[in-house]
């Protein structure tokens, strides 16, 4: 079972995860705060409040919102291989 070890928020939406694999990385939860349960942590303050569960392995908030470690590892993965834009030059 995938765990995550640590976790720190960064700023906006993104969060630092180190996981039980060895993979660490930010996440930008932006785009996936939809939903009943996530919708309120689209406030910056209410997601600013996340946790690490010891007993759920995983990110949690006071609403009871969290994630799944594999969509959070998966969430690394895709957006630390998404392309970086080129910046014009002049």
């Amino acid at each position: 079972m995938l765990e995550i070890k640590k976790a720190k928020y960064i700023s906006g939406f993104t969060l630092w995860l180190s996981f039980d694999d060895g993979t660490e990385g930010n996440v930008d939860l932006a785009e996936s705060l939809w939903g009943p349960v996530f919708e309120p942590l689209k406030d910056i303050d209410k997601f600013q409040q996340v946790s690490l569960s010891e007993s759920l392995h995983t990110i949690t908030w006071p609403n009871d919102a969290d994630f799944a470690p594999e969509f959070l590892k998966d969430k690394l993965i895709e957006q630390s291989s998404a392309p970086i834009p080129n910046k014009a030059q002049k």
